[in-house]
Parts: C-alpha cells; sequence; structure tokens
C-alpha cells in the first residue's frame, strides 16, 4: 500500500467536505470551485501515474475518498466518464466498491442529460426541497440497487430529505 498517496487522498477529501460544509453555511462557493478544481488536476495525474487508485494502492478509505474526488470533478466532465470505465474494472477486480459505481454511473448520466440508474442524484425543487432527478426503469430501481450494495430508494429518499 502506498501510505504517502493515502495519506493525500485523506487530506484533500477533509478538505473537500469542509468546503462543502462551509458552503451549505452559506459561505463562499468559490473556494469549493477552487478546491474541486485543484482536487481533480491532481486525481487526474495520480490516475495517469496509477490508475484507478484502489483498495490495494491506497486501502479501503483511500478508494473511497479517491471515488469521492472524483464524483466532485463536475467541472471535468470527461474526466469523470473516463474514471467511470476505470471504476468499472476496478469494481471486477475487487478493487473499488459497487456503490461507487453507482454513484458515479449517476453522476455522469446527469451530467449527459440522461435519466440516471441507481437513484442516487437530486436537485432542489424551487421550494429548496430535494428532490430525485429521474430514473430509467423505475420499477427495477429498488433491484439495481440492491445490486451495488445500496438501500432501497424509499429509505435513502427518506435520508436524503432529512426524515430518518
Amino acid at each position: 500500500m502506498n501510505h504517502e498517496l493515502a495519506a493525500e487522498f485523506h487530506r484533500r477529501a477533509e478538505q473537500d467536505q469542509a468546503a462543502r460544509r462551509r458552503a451549505l453555511e452559506g459561505g463562499d462557493g468559490r473556494e469549493l470551485v477552487r478546491i474541486d478544481a485543484d482536487n481533480t488536476a491532481w486525481l487526474k495525474r495520480v490516475v495517469e501515474e496509477h490508475g484507478w487508485p484502489g483498495i490495494t494502492l491506497v486501502g479501503e478509505q483511500g478508494a473511497d475518498e479517491a471515488w469521492l474526488l472524483a464524483q466532485h470533478a463536475d467541472a471535468a466532465p470527461g474526466f469523470q466518464r473516463r474514471v467511470l470505465d476505470l471504476l468499472r474494472g476496478a469494481v471486477e477486480a475487487g478493487e473499488a466498491l459497487p456503490c461507487h459505481l453507482a454513484y458515479l454511473t449517476d453522476r455522469v448520466r446527469v451530467a449527459a442529460g440522461e435519466p440516471q440508474v441507481y437513484g442516487t442524484q437530486y436537485t432542489s425543487d424551487p421550494n429548496g426541497n430535494p428532490r430525485p432527478l429521474p430514473v430509467t426503469e423505475p420499477d427495477r430501481l429498488d433491484a439495481r440497487r440492491a445490486a451495488a450494495g445500496l438501500e432501497p430508494a424509499a429509505e435513502y429518499d427518506r435520508r436524503v430529505r432529512g426524515r430518518e
């Protein structure tokens, strides 16, 4: 395991989450944009050097944090699509979690204007309440979610809406 790389993923993920908390509390969104851009540029270099940073390379926590940075690389949709392919291979090899693939799949599809597959992505209605974005084949949603290791859609919806 590359402990130095894992530590850097951890530092960047903590910075990512702190900036998101500040933005939600009414802070300056420019900080979040700057951090996402820096993390995306750094992750691109890591991927060029190592491929997808999976569990063997950076441990379970590091692989989780690598996914988080990729998930937040919205300003680089081409990179997210590339990472999605790498992540798919990593899941097949046991180097990444299927739930990470589900979330990034939905993120990439939503960015492309397509319906999501796993129902992980939400937007806000005019009153600021979360609502799920369109899903393909909604009658099979929970089966797809279960196969990816995700909770049923109704439970997730309650959690997203803060009604747990």
